[in-house]
């Protein structure tokens, strides 16, 4: 995963990740650089420092750490020499770069009357490495299955980041779009016309409006589009069967599922709640539940022997099934 991800680095930093062993390279997900500060790569469900010789440590006093020229060179090829034309993104705190990784800032926020307008003086990066994990759906989907539409229900799907939220509904979204139902009895069902609004470019990752993960042959792509706004226009202009988003939660993102709902569209979405309870405590989830818009809620849970799932369906929970052994990332 260290190749996908390399072109974005400064020489220096990307030979210290390169003398890593070759199993934590492919199992990267995320790399934290701080200026002066210890370097730290996430893989496989860790978190460990780097030394200088690319060995592994807990000690974060035996660390490289990345020089603030370092950092100068990683931002200017994140932003492609231009941080002037990235200004809306360093406003919400990440850039998405070209393959859907998000690569989030921290430093000193630039205020415009009391509100955030940008970042300066960036001295901490986190670069997610985002994946496609074809088929990390399937042992879900049958679960999710509406028959009586020959689609999918609407489904909220629960997680804390980084638990595989954003590769899962990729996955179900190629799925539907393809028609590939994983139930015998709907062999026959056609492939769904699928509306996905990828407000951050990270489920279908376009690159000039063209998606560069597998997302199926029916789903069209609203990109970098707020949620709210990409559901409603996906609905007046594209028919869309199934809609999906990622990490809703703002009072705009209820009004439009909810406008979804009631035009007979069935709704995939993605919030950040450890489980059903935890998601009750924001109110536009708690609305959208007691008002019964999604008929599904999936909890995801990371643990050693890979992520784990349990839907809520009908007020009664399903037993937990593995989703996939693979990483799944949620970038």
């Amino acid at each position: 995963m260290l190749s996908r991800v390399a072109h974005l680095l400064p020489q220096e930093l990307k030979s210290v990740l390169e003398r890593t062993p070759t199993s934590v390279q492919d199992g990267l997900e995320e790399i934290r650089i701080r200026e002066d500060r210890p370097l730290e790569i996430g893989f496989r469900g860790v978190s460990q420092f780097v030394e200088l010789d690319g060995s592994l440590c807990r000690s974060a006093d035996k660390a490289y750490k990345p020089s603030g020229e370092i950092c100068r060179k990683l931002l200017e090829k994140m932003t492609n020499y231009s941080l002037y034309a990235m200004e809306e993104e360093l406003r919400r705190g990440y850039i998405t770069v070209s393959g859907g990784h998000r690569v989030g800032l921290a430093g000193r926020t630039v205020l415009d009357s009391g509100a955030v307008r940008g970042i300066r003086d960036i001295g901490a990066f986190n670069i997610r490495i985002a994946r496609e994990v074809i088929g990390s759906a399937s042992l879900l989907l049958p679960k999710l299955i509406d028959r009586q539409r020959q689609s999918l229900h609407s489904t909220l799907v629960l997680a804390p980041p980084q638990q595989g939220k954003t590769t899962l509904i990729r996955d179900i979204a190629r799925s539907a779009s393809y028609g590939n139902w994983p139930i015998e009895d709907a062999k026959q069902w056609r492939g769904r016309k699928v509306g996905i609004v990828d407000e951050r470019s990270e489920i279908a990752a376009c690159v000039r409006g063209i998606p560069t993960f597998d997302v199926g042959p029916r789903t069209d792509v609203m990109d970098a589009c707020p949620k709210a706004e990409g559901m409603m226009m996906l609905l007046r202009s594209m028919s869309p069967e199934i809609i999906m988003a990622d990490e809703i939660g703002r009072f705009e993102d209820g009004e439009a599922i909810r406008e979804a709902s009631h035009a007979g569209v069935s709704v995939i979405a993605t919030a950040h709640a450890y489980d059903l309870q935890d998601a009750r405590g924001r109110p536009v989830l708690r609305r959208l539940l007691d008002d019964g818009v999604f008929t599904c809620v999936v909890e995801l849970k990371r643990r050693a022997d890979g992520i784990m799932h349990r839907v809520i369906q009908g007020g009664a929970a399903a037993p937990a099934a593995a989703v996939s052994s693979a990483r799944a990332d949620d970038p």
